[in-house]
């Protein structure tokens, strides 16, 4: 059998646009000779829709959309994911479904079972599971279709092996009826850290089955969320036969291979750190792209402040919307070092980047002077430092304001976690570009920018971090350093380890105990900052709700 596999990109809310998009490639299969053509999970309203699945409008508009891409589905089947009324005496008022259709018609309507309601996931807020399991058929074939985590029920987690999340697994109990094919549709964000675990969990129920399996995940960006795509074919020995694109749109015409032709045991091989900052940096590109594409935005503004974490925003921001659609602003005080100005400004030049040169000395002065009065006798700290990072705040809103400009923020993970960033100064921003990137990874990452040119001064990323608010600053007056902090914060935050447990792997009490204790104080921080770009499993926003006000310790 023929299969189009059609990765898309999608607008929640967007009913009418993703529904052109699907009869598009529903049409563009049918030419290529396809018997069936899948979508992903929600492919009609986008995923995830959130809070619009409580407007009845977009139920109607969706349904209608169901309707009409179905009447397109002529000589040609296609398996569509969408909402649908839950028609039964209890429960929520919608399922999470998969659209089967053929000769001009619904079909047949599977509704998902297993609704996750952890990490960004919240599906139970809105849905009512499934409870009926059974195969469907078309032009001869029987085939299992589940909805994304209806193919999870069990996963690998950390050193527990694989954990069984559910009482129930859907896959079980279709294949009691024996189809010759699997299909998935799936929303599965990009996750470095997950990436590889979800094709391990493909291989793996494709091998237990002896059945093939395709599965089709949506791409693009949707505000914090990634979708990478990537979907596959695979084999019912678990050979991956076909891979689509990552972080692209891609309509792919398969073979689907008959059941039984046995290639032998195929084993995933693991991904290389490279490999994954690479995907990294393609992931952060399309976050950006799609939030600005997608929210009717074109250009971006950026503090250049001469360190790492900016150069890197401004190579990403670069390369995702261009370099005329570009603007850094190079905002210099009596501390900045000269090396920090040249450094912005060959990385501007070099790029082709509009910049300007703004220096925030004088509004330093006046407003010293202006708090002089109620400040007197008192010693300069942390307090001056701040000021001049809400100057900054101050003057890059004032250009995105007036120029039409999203101000893009610069924070890494690892001082998002610790606190060390300013409210209303460089915490700013409509979007947080490597607020999920610990700064020891943007290292990496800006090393990855460089692999064919020298996009990032050199200079730039050997020197040792500054914040330049005072005398010969350094972030390791404030922070243990990148190299001992990070580890750390990942094994707290990402792990989500006891403070016992890493204490015991790292063997400094009151190291371990100052780190965790910058991490819990500056929750009120994080709930303050723009929507972060997530690359991992465990990033700061939706993910993970943590109050502000609390005595765990």
């Amino acid at each position: 059998m023929k299969v189009a596999l059609a990765q898309l990109s999608y607008i929640p809310g967007d009913i009418a646009g993703n529904s052109s998009k699907i009869i598009a490639a529903i049409r563009q299969a049918r030419d290529g000779g396809a018997e069936l053509a899948i979508f992903s999970e929600l492919a009609v309203t986008g995923y995830p829709p959130l809070d619009l699945l409580l407007r009845s409008d977009t139920i109607t508009a969706s349904m209608a959309a169901v309707t009409d891409i179905a009447s397109h589905c002529k000589g040609i089947a296609a398996i569509v994911g969408s909402p649908s009324p839950n028609t039964g005496v209890y429960g929520k008022s919608l399922h999470n479904s998969a659209f089967l259709l053929a000769e001009g018609k619904v079909r047949a309507v599977i509704h998902k079972t297993l609704l996750p309601t952890y990490d960004i996931f919240d599906e139970d807020r809105y849905f009512q599971p499934g409870n009926h399991f059974g195969a469907v058929s078309l032009n001869g074939h029987k085939i299992a279709v589940t909805i994304c985590e209806d193919i999870w029920d069990e996963q690998p987690f950390g050193d527990k092996g694989l954990w069984r999340l559910y009482s129930v697994s859907p896959l079980d109990e279709i294949m009691k009826e024996k189809p010759s094919l699997i299909i998935n549709i799936a929303a599965n964000p990009f996750s470095h850290n997950r990436i590889a675990v979800r094709e391990e969990v493909f291989v793996r129920n494709a091998r237990e089955f002896k059945v093939p399996l395709v599965s089709v995940n949506q791409t693009g960006g949707y505000t914090d969320l990634i979708f990478d795509g990537s979907s596959v074919l695979i084999d019912a020995d678990g050979t991956v036969l076909e891979k689509l694109a990552f972080c692209s749109e891609e309509i792919r015409i398969v073979e689907i291979p008959s059941p039984g032709c046995d290639r032998g045991r195929y084993e995933l091989p693991p991904p290389l750190p490279e490999e994954m900052t690479g995907l990294i940096h393609r992931a952060l590109v399309t976050g950006i792209r799609d939030f600005f594409t997608k929210g009717g935005l074109k250009k971006a503004i950026i503090g250049l402040s001469g360190g790492i974490d900016s150069a890197v925003v401004l190579a990403l921001a670069a390369e995702a919307l261009g370099p005329e659609n570009t603007l850094a602003l190079l905002m210099p005080s009596v501390y900045s070092s000269d090396h920090s100005l040249s450094d912005s400004v060959k990385m501007a030049s070099a790029l082709g980047v509009p910049y300007h040169i703004v220096s925030i000395e004088e509004a330093r002065l006046v407003m010293e002077k202006t708090l002089q009065p109620y400040f007197k006798g008192m010693k300069p700290d942390v307090t001056e430092e701040n000021i001049q990072s809400r100057l900054r705040a101050v003057i890059l809103m004032a250009f995105a304001n007036k120029l039409g400009y999203m101000l893009l923020n610069t924070s890494n993970k690892s001082e998002a976690a610790t606190g060390y960033g300013t409210l209303y100064g460089d915490m700013a921003g409509g979007l947080s570009v490597i607020g999920d990137v610990y700064k020891t990874d943007v290292y990496r990452l800006a090393r990855e920018i460089n692999t064919h040119s020298e996009i990032i001064p050199e200079a730039i990323i050997i020197k040792p971090p500054s914040a330049e608010l005072k005398p010969d600053q350094l972030d390791t007056d404030s922070l243990p350093p990148y190299s001992i902090l990070d580890p750390v914060l990942y094994m707290y935050i990402d792990l989500e380890w006891s403070a016992d447990r890493i204490i015991r792997e790292v063997h400094d009490k009151e190291l371990v105990e100052k780190i965790i204790r910058l991490v819990r104080t500056s929750e009120f921080k994080r709930k303050q900052t723009p929507p972060v770009l997530r690359v991992s499993s465990k990033a700061f926003g939706s993910g993970r709700r943590i109050p502000i006000i609390s005595r765990y310790r």
